[in-house]
């Protein structure tokens, strides 16, 4: 007979096997969580890693914006639906996300202001995208390398070759 793992044991488990690239493993892990507990935030945070990494879009969404609007406090869920909406070209609607979000996560999340320079330079704002930018830097100095290689930023790119 096959011991019963807790929950966190069973999203330690799932999340191991993210970070090791075997997704199949880590879905098997989550269904194994007790029916109970599937709706824990903790659960579908990590049920959102796994549609991020097996670019399950609409997943992504599904389950990013409902854990955003019931717990709006997990960044994660916010960051993970506007990525979703991005990755299918829904920018705008990416960028309302994030905008909704800010008031509770723009003073500590470094990934919002990006995602948001991001979005923005995408729809032509390159003004906006780059004070978004510099904040994201400020904040997290990891952004200056990934800027220079994001093609979402690639108009900010040109603009500023463009300037003397």
């Amino acid at each position: 007979m096959r011991r019963t793992l807790s929950t966190p044991r069973r999203l330690s488990h799932a999340s191991g096997y993210l970070g090791l690239g075997l997704f199949k493993e880590a879905a098997v892990e989550l269904e194994l969580i007790a029916a109970a507990d599937q709706s824990r935030p903790d659960v579908r945070a990590v049920r959102i890693d796994l549609h991020m990494e097996t670019k399950e879009w609409g997943k992504v969404i599904e389950i990013g914006s409902a854990l955003a609007r019931t717990h709006p406090e997990i960044e994660h869920a916010w960051i993970g639906w506007a990525f979703a909406l991005r990755e299918i070209h829904r920018v705008e609607e990416a960028k309302a996300v994030l905008l909704e979000a800010e008031p509770r996560h723009a003073a500590t999340s470094a990934v919002l202001h990006y995602n948001l320079a991001c979005y923005d330079s995408l729809l032509g704002d390159l003004a906006r995208a780059q004070a978004r930018l510099a904040t994201a830097c400020r904040m997290d100095d990891r952004f200056v390398a990934e800027a220079a290689v994001d093609p979402d930023l690639q108009a900010l790119r040109n603009e500023r070759a463009r300037m003397p």
